[in-house]
């Protein structure tokens, strides 16, 4: 099942929420758990591909003075527009990753359930893009489901290590559930306690 806009149109042309993230309690905990993850309370710019219908992208706004989001598919990008309408410093593009990817620098990048619906060289190459779209002080995360979805190459922790491997970026965060996998690496490599002097 590769990442192919016409599949998410199909999904979204019978849902404005085709995975829950409005209703479902476990995306509703999964974002809270990704907030609360982030090692800083706020950041000067935030990139998200693949937001889907923008409801992450909701919850990420407050927490920065500028934030990117995109997607590969028409009706998401529409519906994420909807949901940020209020949010003057956010915008929506509409973007197939890693294909195409912003000229801009970023403090935060946030792939979430993303990754694994590329192909391995797709996603070593999006590994490296996030990369070099890190400020000198950025930050990047990850959260994936962990069993394999079918027609997909590889699960939630298969995507984790490619993204550690190609990045070399510092560990600071790690939380595994049955369920879904998050990471969060940094260039500095500082937990939040050190960054604060608490240690």
């Amino acid at each position: 099942m590769p990442l192919s806009p016409p599949y998410f149109d199909s999904l979204f042309a019978t849902s404005d929420d085709p995975w829950g993230f409005r209703t479902r309690w476990y995306e509703q905990r999964k974002r809270a758990i990704t907030l609360a993850c982030l090692p800083a309370s706020f950041y000067d710019s935030i990139f998200e591909p693949g937001c889907a219908n923008g409801e992450l992208a909701a919850d990420l706004a407050p927490r920065c003075h500028r934030l990117l989001a995109c997607d590969a598919s028409a009706p998401a990008v529409r519906l994420a527009r909807q949901r940020l309408t209020d949010v003057p410093h956010a915008r929506v593009e509409t973007m197939r990753v890693p294909a195409e990817w912003p000229d801009e620098t970023f403090d935060l990048i946030v792939i979430s359930e993303l990754a694994y619906y590329l192909p391995p060289a797709e996603l070593a190459t999006l590994a490296r893009a996030c990369l070099g779209s890190l400020t000198a002080t950025g930050t990047l995360l990850a959260c994936h489901w962990r069993p394999l979805i079918d027609g997909c190459a590889y699960g939630g922790d298969a995507v984790h290590e490619t993204l550690a491997a190609e990045t070399g970026l510092a560990g600071v965060v790690h939380h595994q559930e049955d369920d879904f996998v998050l990471d969060v690496w940094t260039r500095q490599g500082q937990s939040v306690g050190r960054a604060e002097g608490l240690t």
